[in-house]
């Protein structure tokens, strides 16, 4: 109980940090306590409540085993129809997607992910509780750890503690014959620290004889302890107060999980100020327009074309600077921004007042695009890269390993259109907005891909077998390696002459006639579009988890040729990981006027 009193202190004093609650959050239900404590003497039973950590080992195993099922049961009720998961294949996982229709209009405060989708890999031999809370809260159970705050009011939770199993025996005690000297002295002690703890919300506060007190309350509960009294009163009293406090540390510990979601999905008021003053001034100034100049450039099959689809100006401009910073010759270097109409604008004003050495920028509206295999009546959008996030053991790792959470980025419908939109191009890398790029890559262009299509660093830590339940029994190698987007070279002639985007299409109607999530259906399609035609990259060429993962080591950032911050914690948000944002934040201009009017530097 004293373990109960702290989480709801700590949740009521602090809704947004919730800095010890996760840690130490009971996940054994109330009902089981009452059943396994029933019978038990009350000195014990208070006992037991005052060593919560013992009682929390001894349940362990039937906790762990409640809290698996109702998170088997709670994903059943939002998976796509899968089933649930197969105790004799304890690796394989289920999604859980939320709604949403593909070709939705971007969110105006969405700063990169088109979709985030939970795809959680539930195992029997999951052993570390801790890491439960990633299964269902993602990268916020990590961003948590990092933020925990010393706690400045012990001494006062120690003392509603002991108030607390004061309260649960007096009534017991006030009963029994002859020890009215004990009801008194407990009566007593309870009106003192209730006085105390009415002045007193810090350890700071307390009066300087506190310690005093504490010790005569204890030597009273110690002896209230020695009587065997009637449980029934504490018991009812002892359950109540720990459902309460069940109730509201969930309640606490959701509501924080909600605002962390929010603030990582939402775009920085100061990126937003970027954006609508770059508007503003391209209506209100007088350009000139260097498009008609540079259009051959733009149809040159011959120079290096990258790629980038974005609606965030600042985190473009980035990709584009670090790229062309490292490049051995920046002259032949063409990058594609394609953004929605409502960044066009803002875009364009962007790279026509800045420069990057010899390169050449080209800012395209999605929207504006005539494709002739495109519906006229449908309007065309922006989709990014999608995001998803899956909770999963290492292939080959022994039951005892800890869980490892990762975010798997792959491509969006907007990337099935890369040939249509650059017809006379041969081969483009595809960079995402959330990249860094910290070597040269003309390398890249001369690879011999071998007749694959996607060069793209695998993720083998995550097999297409353990994703079974998920992407069903169709006919791909179950030992494939996931793949990821960030850094991708495409052979677009190798694309054309397979047809892979009429492959995805035709995948994409035919699991949306069976699915019901179009981000499922997104990721479903991507992974079997490309079966057996990843050229996999030397792994020394991405390196990704900055947006995530707190423990990447920094050797491993200094040999990476580019620095992927795929997951939810982006370098241009106050939430990203502050080690990791100042490889991001050197390539930015910080001498345009824009950055400073809207506090960007900040």
């Amino acid at each position: 109980m004293a373990f109960a009193l702290r989480l709801r202190d700590i949740c009521l004093n602090n809704k947004l940090q919730l800095q010890m609650v996760l840690e130490n959050l009971t996940i054994t239900k109330s009902e089981t306590l009452g059943t396994s404590l029933r019978g038990i003497n009350l000195s014990m039973y208070v006992n037991l409540l005052e060593n919560w950590d013992l009682l929390f080992q001894r349940f362990m195993h039937n906790a762990l085993m409640d809290v698996l099922r109702d998170f088997t049961n709670e994903a059943k009720n939002k998976t796509i129809g899968r089933g649930s998961v197969n105790d004799s294949q304890p690796k394989e996982g289920f999604p859980v997607p939320p709604r949403g229709s593909l070709q939705s209009p971007p969110s105006a405060n969405n700063t990169k992910v088109g979709a985030v989708i939970e795809v959680p890999l539930y195992t029997k031999d999951v052993h570390d509780v801790g890491k439960l809370c990633e299964f269902k809260f993602g990268s916020y159970c990590l961003w948590r750890k990092e933020h925990r705050e010393d706690m400045k009011d012990s001494m006062v939770k120690k003392l509603k503690d002991q108030l607390f199993v004061a309260r649960a025996y007096y009534p017991s005690i006030a009963k029994l014959p002859r020890q009215d000297k004990l009801s008194r002295e407990l009566k007593q002690n309870i009106q003192e620290l209730e006085r105390v703890l009415s002045e007193s919300s810090t350890d700071g506060d307390l009066p300087p004889q506190i310690a005093k007190k504490l010790q005569m309350m204890e030597a009273a509960i110690a002896k209230a302890k020695s009587f065997i009294v009637d449980c029934n009163n504490v018991d009812k009293k002892l359950r109540q107060i720990y459902d309460m406090t069940e109730d509201e540390a969930n309640f606490h510990m959701k509501q924080s999980a909600f605002l962390y979601q929010l603030a990582v999905q939402t775009m920085p008021k100061s990126l937003h100020c970027l954006s609508m003053r770059l508007t503003v001034e391209y209506f209100g100034s007088p350009l000139n327009d260097t498009e008609l100049s540079l259009a051959q450039k733009y149809l040159d099959p011959t120079l290096h074309h990258y790629v980038i689809f974005s609606n965030n100006v600042l985190a473009s401009s980035v990709v584009i600077n670090s790229t062309v910073m490292h490049a051995k010759e920046s002259r032949n270097q063409v990058f594609h921004v394609l953004t929605d109409g409502q960044n066009y604008f803002a875009m364009k004003l962007w790279f026509l007042r800045n420069t990057y050495k010899e390169a050449t920028v080209q800012v395209l509206n999605i929207e504006h695009l005539k494709l002739e295999s495109h519906i006229k009546a449908t309007p065309l959008y922006l989709s990014l890269p999608e995001e998803f996030r899956v909770s999963f053991l290492n292939v080959d790792s022994p039951p005892m390993a800890p869980i490892r959470t990762e975010y798997i980025s792959i491509f969006s419908h907007s990337h099935y259109l890369l040939p249509e939109i650059f017809q006379n191009l041969k081969k483009v890398v595809v960079l995402d907005d959330d990249v860094i790029v910290q070597q040269d890559l003309s390398a890249l262009w001369s690879l011999n891909m071998e007749g694959k299509v996607n060069g793209a660093v695998q993720f083998c830590s995550l097999k297409l077998g353990q994703l079974k339940k998920y992407l069903g029994e169709n006919s791909y190698d179950k030992k494939s390696c996931a793949w990821m987007s960030g850094l991708n070279v495409i052979d677009l002639d190798r694309w054309r002459e397979l047809d892979l985007t009429e492959t995805y299409r035709k995948l994409m109607h035919e699991l949306t006639m069976h699915e019901g999530s179009s981000e499922a259906v997104a990721l479903h399609a991507s992974l079997l579009s490309f079966q057996d035609l990843i050229y996999a990259l030397d792994g020394t060429w991405l390196l990704s988890g900055l947006g995530h993962d707190y423990g990447i080591d920094i050797q491993a950032i200094s040999k990476a040729a580019v620095l992927h911050y795929n997951g939810n914690m982006k370098p241009w948000l106050e939430l990203g990981i502050p080690k990791y944002r100042g490889y991001w934040k050197k390539y930015l201009n910080r001498g345009d006027q824009f950055l400073s009017q809207c506090n960007v530097n900040s």
